[in-house]
């Protein structure tokens, strides 16, 4: 049964993700430049966000070329340059606007859940 239970959330999650991974890239993105593996890490570190470098790299170019992001490469020490990617004013726009549809969209979700049954819906505030 913990099995099942596992892999119903894994298959959530993923389905999860695909809808709100730009939104949370932006997010992620939104007070402060990172370079891409720390930018992973970020995402890494939560149950629901974790991806692979083959999904954030096709992505953060997708961005770049829709003009959300900007990129730099940038020589720290002896170490190998680190390209380091930040909002643009277009992709601080995208992040408020996509702000504004999850939390309608989570405001929506909240309202199903809590008026279960054959009765007419009630949105909040009616």
């Amino acid at each position: 049964m913990m099995e099942s239970q596992k892999n119903i959330e894994s298959k959530w999650d993923a389905q999860l993700r695909k809808g709100t991974l730009e939104l949370v890239i932006l997010a992620v993105l939104k007070e402060r430049r990172l370079y891409g593996l720390e930018l992973l890490g970020q995402l890494q570190s939560l149950e629901t966000t974790a991806i692979t470098e083959g999904t954030l790299y096709p992505l953060l170019d997708r961005l770049k070329r829709d003009g959300l992001v900007d990129a730099h490469w940038q020589q720290e020490g002896e170490t190998r340059p680190r390209k380091y990617y930040r909002l643009t004013m277009k992709g601080e726009e995208k992040l408020a606007d996509l702000t504004v549809r999850w939390r309608k969209s989570i405001e929506d979700i909240e309202t199903l859940l809590n008026n279960p049954g054959p009765g007419p819906i009630r949105p909040k505030g009616d």
